[in-house]
């Protein structure tokens, strides 16, 4: 029977050994599984309302109390958000290498939550909890901030916050980066171990699982663009930022309630030094010749014993590739010595071909993320510009009642919370018939869609900005706020194929005992792309200041400014990616099916082609 390949090799992980919060070896009948992962699902969502809460409506603050300017504003945003995505890969390496994502997000959470009741806690004992009470402190306190003063009128005659008063502010604001960048990898790493990628029943729950975070993840948007920005808007942003830590404070609860379910993967040491090992190695033996044979190429006892194995085994040995074939010069054997003589060899000299693919795979899965980067960037703007966007809008829907500008972004989650079980109980389902892939349609196919769909996202929000602006110049009339409502639906909509495909892409990678890393580094995409829109924001505006008043971005009145051709320019760059994407998915898959003349390997039939035209499959999924 023809048997059929996931969307990569490294898709079908092999399954770790897991164990209980004891460290006795997890029993399936009561470990595990969806009672398990629901408690994740809920401490995820509480965080996200938490850190949603401060960062989707943190512009409107620095600028309307801290009077910083229109540009300054946008990338304190993006480098305080960008800043969390960083340092989710320190959380990440901390959770593979040496502590366990339980213990992880215990230490960075629950252990801060219980030293941290009050403002005298030494700060450095306890970032997360810590910021937020910080913030809330800074915000409350007028000796933390400037005068007072509206900056939609009196802009120019408006203080800057400097010194000491942007020192705490900054200090609060990367505390609870800190905190949040460690904790968030392993919510979802944590969430995906409870099942068993081996058991083909649990293997479909697991596609469920990220369909059902990214649904948690709206529903906690959701209510922190619309319940937690009214308090903040309404009773003030110190409220709000102690609301915010209340709400971490269940989350952990939750995360704790669910100790005893739990199936957690042991901490393999570093995972970093065997990356490092092959690349000395390969260095050091670079004049060696390739032997005829890769079976000549050096394999540990274990591999040997488990290179014929079923992936329904516990453990199943990497093929070789010819992928990156300079890496294989690093399990090359010195001819003339034997087996025990090489068994002896440093590691930094001489390592495992299980070692040498497991780099590639690394290697091979960098081009991917990096085109998602510009995807991130366009989320910023939504997080940042489109708020500003929003605050010059009517957004009076009753005398009494006005829609304040960070809550459009709950939009889109209304929107997802009825579409992701819609995808996820009809079109999942129906789609596995036609392609036969576990997860209806395979994760580079979900991340291309949502890649070519953000692109629209830009040109709605130009259409809208020229259109919003060119009313108020010619008439001084305000559109409704709804009018730039579009423009995050469709990016919404985006995000759900996008985000979910690269975190099932990557989890889903043969490299054991590093999928909090793995995880971490698609959060590193938010991370690069909030940066990038940094960078972006400083060089349009130094381009054009040259020859218009202000630039595009310059100033605090957007009807001065041109935001509509920023979001052109961030159009155009979207459609590039998507191009730059289809041909690294191609290489991806060709670099993959490149096995060894001499590997024994099923037929291998998928390639990029696939992805545009899935045809239907026969065979177990998990077989690579």
């Amino acid at each position: 029977m023809e048997s059929r390949r996931q969307d990569q090799k490294g898709d079908s992980m092999s399954e770790e050994a897991t164990i209980d919060w004891r460290g006795r070896p997890s029993d399936p009948n009561k470990h595990g599984g969806t009672r398990a992962a629901a408690f994740v699902l809920g401490v995820q969502s509480f965080e996200i309302m938490a850190i949603a809460a401060v960062g989707n409506n943190l512009i409107t603050y620095v600028i309307n109390e801290m009077h910083f300017s229109l540009s300054k504003s946008a990338n304190t945003v993006t480098n305080f958000i960008g800043t969390i995505f960083i340092l989710a890969l320190f959380g990440g390496y901390l959770s593979d290498s040496y502590l366990g994502c339980f213990w992880t997000m215990l230490i960075f959470g629950f252990i801060e939550l219980s030293v941290c009741p009050t403002l005298f806690s030494p700060p450095h004992s306890c970032p997360f909890l810590f910021g937020f009470i910080m913030l809330s402190v800074q915000a409350h306190l007028p000796q933390l901030k400037p005068p007072k003063c509206n900056m939609l009128t009196d802009g120019n005659q408006c203080i800057e916050a400097k010194g000491m008063k942007t020192l705490i502010f900054f200090v609060a604001l990367y505390l609870v980066a800190l905190g949040s960048g460690c904790v968030k990898p392993n919510m979802l790493a944590h969430g995906a171990d409870q099942f068993n990628r081996s058991d083909s029943k649990q293997s479909k729950k697991l596609s469920t699982y990220f369909n059902a975070a990214y649904f948690a993840f709206s529903m906690g948007e959701l209510i922190a663009l619309t319940l937690l920005v009214y308090i903040q808007t309404h009773s003030g942003m110190d409220i709000g930022f102690g609301v915010s830590a209340i709400i971490m404070a269940m989350g952990l609860i939750c995360l704790v309630s669910g100790t005893l379910f739990y199936r957690n993967k042991p901490p393999q040491g570093s995972i970093l030094i065997p990356i490092l090992q092959v690349f000395v190695a390969a260095v050091l033996n670079r004049d060696l010749v390739f032997p005829s044979n890769h079976s000549m190429l050096h394999r540990s006892q274990y591999e040997l014993q488990n290179s014929h194995s079923s992936m329904t085994n516990d453990i199943a040995s990497l093929r070789h590739t010819d992928r990156f074939r300079l890496l294989d010069k690093a399990c090359i054997k010195k001819q003339g010595e034997d087996n025990y003589i090489n068994s002896k060899e440093s590691p930094w000299r001489l390592c495992t071909l299980d070692q040498v693919e497991r780099v590639k795979i690394l290697i091979s899965v960098i081009p991917i993320f990096a085109c998602t980067i510009v995807f991130n960037t366009i989320l910023a703007q939504l997080q940042t510009f489109s708020v500003s966007q929003g605050s010059a809008m009517n957004n009076q829907i009753t005398k009494s009642f006005h829609v304040p500008p960070a809550s459009l972004q709950a939009i889109p989650y209304i929107f997802l919370i009825f579409v992701v079980p819609i995808y996820d109980y009809l079109f999942v389902p129906f789609a596995r018939k036609i392609t036969g892939h576990v997860s209806g349609i395979a994760p580079l196919q979900r991340i291309g869609f949502g890649l070519f769909v953000a692109t629209f996202s830009m040109v709605s929000a130009g259409l809208i900005e020229k259109k919003r602006r060119e009313s108020f110049t010619s008439s001084g009339q305000r559109l409704s706020i709804f009018w730039i409502a579009p423009q995050f639906i469709i990016f919404g909509l985006s995000e759900m194929f996008t985000a979910v495909g690269l975190i099932e892409f990557f989890y889903k990678q043969n490299l054991r005992g590093m999928q909090s890393f793995l995880t971490a580094m698609t959060y590193c995409s938010y991370s690069f792309g909030f940066y990038l829109s940094s960078v972006l924001v400083s060089l349009v505006n130094k381009i054009t200041s040259r020859s218009s008043d202000g630039g595009w971005l310059g100033g605090i009145d957007l009807n001065k400014a041109r935001l509509d051709l920023f979001y052109w320019l961030l159009a155009g760059l979207s459609l590039i990616n998507f191009l730059n994407y289809l041909f690294w998915a191609r290489w991806y898959n060709n670099s993959c099916n490149r096995l060894s003349s001499g590997t024994q390997h099923h037929d291998i039939k998928e390639g990029i082609h696939h992805n545009l035209n899935p045809a239907k499959y026969l065979g177990d999924d998990n077989i690579p």
